[in-house]
């Protein structure tokens, strides 16, 4: 029997399935793609097995552009499966093509996509490739509504607002990202976002003690060039 173009699941392949995501999560992708490949060629209308394929090339994999024709395929045999509209849209981004990729995240979330985060965060992100950053704003605070507080999230907002001129509600986004950290955890990154910030607001102390705090946080690991760049705030400052 068939549903939606989808055929009935043959109970016998999900034990190879389960094999494939011990693999791909062992880190032996190689294994992985060949034994989901093999699934894919005895099995070329099962859904389930072009979808994990599909993931496995665009997710796992580097494949964007291969996994972007998985992706059609599957949604020839099952338009309405939301999870591949949102994995098609996301490789659409990944290729740059984004004007595309934010009309599919579109039509996964009128559709209820389940993950509203991540499509959130995904779709914001091709927005701000679009220059779109009203929206973009938008799709930060819808993601912040879903995961109140998160540092990652206030930072990527306080760069939209920062791009639409929106220069003080930034620097509460960035404060309130910093709020919650000490010690180790204080994030320089974020010190050098506000100090920027704080610069351009005229309000050259505030600039000062966050790049002096910026340079007195950095930690192993931290991006190259930061430190230089914490340290050229502070002379502009002086």
């Amino acid at each position: 029997m068939e549903h939606n173009g989808r055929k009935a699941w043959p109970r016998e392949l999900s034990e190879p399935l389960r094999e494939v995501d011990r693999l791909r999560r062992s880190g032996r992708y190689a294994q992985a793609l060949g034994r989901i490949r093999a699934l894919a060629e005895a099995h070329p209308d099962q859904v389930r097995v072009l979808i994990e394929l599909a993931l496995t090339l665009g997710v796992w994999g580097r494949a964007p552009a291969e996994a972007l024709v998985g992706f059609e395929r599957v949604l020839e045999l099952a338009p309405g499966h939301l999870a591949t509209r949102f994995h098609h849209a996301l490789m659409l981004a990944r290729l740059g093509r984004h004007a595309e990729a934010v009309a599919g995240f579109d039509t996964a979330e009128s559709g209820g996509f389940r993950k509203p985060l991540v499509l959130y965060m995904k779709r914001a992100e091709s927005l701000e490739a679009l220059d779109r950053l009203t929206e973009a704003e938008r799709d930060w605070t819808l993601a912040l509504a879903e995961d109140p507080g998160n540092a990652w999230l206030l930072q990527r907002r306080a760069g939209a607002r920062a791009r639409l001129g929106q220069v003080e509600a930034a620097i509460r986004d960035l404060s309130a990202a910093l709020s919650s950290q000490t010690g180790d955890e204080v994030d320089a990154e974020l010190l050098q976002a506000r100090a920027v910030l704080r610069a351009r607001s005229g309000d050259a102390a505030g600039a000062r003690a966050d790049f002096e705090a910026g340079i007195a946080a950095l930690r192993k690991g931290d991006p190259p060039g930061l430190l230089d760049a914490l340290r050229a705030g502070l002379r502009g400052t002086l």
